[in-house]
């Protein structure tokens, strides 16, 4: 099987900005040498949400697409709804505070006190009630070709990208069929997802024939996010946690991590699988590959 060698971003629709100026700072130390050298750090920044006049959640963020990150964070804990109608969203970079407002009155008070801190990076939290809604979600059978996961695990990682400029930093990718269209990185991987989901609530896209890709693992909060987005299949090049496995069995979620080279596992929606190629046509990444699946 011939993997395209193709790595333009200009293939996606929204591509990662490893060059943006906002997002790393030029850091000087010294090397186990005692040589000083200069590199790139990832930035972290806070980022305020509002919904209507009721402040939800700061979080740490790199920054960029903040209205994105806003939209989908709501809409993954439930506080925005499918028939919301969004009256504006408005941000302030100086006082980095991003405020969606709604037609509907809004009032979380209770929700806020039942916050629980979950085993993501970068404080990523959910609700109390984070299971509340899923015993409805049933995800479509949406078949998944193996020579998909092969051409988007490699274009992927030879994308361009903030992980390959300093690291330290997580990649959400929303793919349909073999093209990867949406590429998010933040220092949360729950981050990057909420972008690719304000992202689709933004643009109205659907989620029946997506695939989610993340560079993290594939916990409980992540296969939850998965599914109340709508989107089928999620993969990872990281593992799983048994309760995200159980969750994805759930909701009917195909669920495939410790994807590299040739290689990936299937937990759960073996039987969604379309084996289309054959993995020993695959040429397989050596043991020390260069990137290296996030945690």
């Amino acid at each position: 099987m011939q993997l395209s060698a193709d790595t333009d971003t200009d293939a996606y629709l929204i591509a990662p900005q490893p060059g943006a100026a906002r997002l790393t700072r030029a850091v000087k130390g010294r090397d186990h040498t005692g040589a000083e050298l200069t590199i790139n750090v990832v930035e972290e920044r806070p980022l305020t949400i509002f919904l209507n006049s009721q402040e939800i959640v700061t979080a740490m963020t790199i920054g960029d697409y903040p209205e994105y990150l806003a939209l989908g964070f709501l809409r993954n804990q439930g506080m925005l709804r499918d028939n919301d109608e969004i009256t504006r969203v408005d941000y302030d970079e100086d006082l980095e505070v991003v405020v969606v407002r709604t037609a509907r009155k809004t009032d979380y008070e209770d929700k806020m006190r039942k916050k629980t801190r979950t085993s993501g990076c970068a404080v990523g939290t959910v609700f109390g009630d984070m299971m509340e809604g899923l015993e409805d979600v049933s995800l479509p059978a949406t078949p998944v070709h193996t020579s998909w996961l092969y051409r988007l695990s490699a274009q992927i990682n030879r994308t361009p990208s903030l992980y390959l400029e300093a690291g330290a930093i997580h990649g959400t990718i929303l793919c349909q069929g073999d093209k990867p269209l949406v590429y998010m990185e933040d220092v949360g991987r729950h981050n990057a997802v909420d972008k690719i989901a304000g992202w689709m609530l933004s643009e109205k896209v659907r989620a029946d024939d997506k695939i989610l890709y993340t560079t993290g693992r594939l916990t409980s909060e992540m296969v939850i996010k998965t599914a109340m987005m709508g989107i089928p299949v999620l993969a990872s090049r990281s593992g799983f946690t048994a309760w995200g496995v159980e969750i994805a069995n759930q909701v009917g979620l195909t669920l495939i991590g410790r994807m590299k080279g040739k290689r990936f596992v299937c937990l759960a929606g073996e039987d969604r699988l379309v084996r289309d190629a054959d993995p020993d046509l695959i040429v397989d990444e050596p043991k020390r590959a260069g990137r290296k699946g996030s945690e």
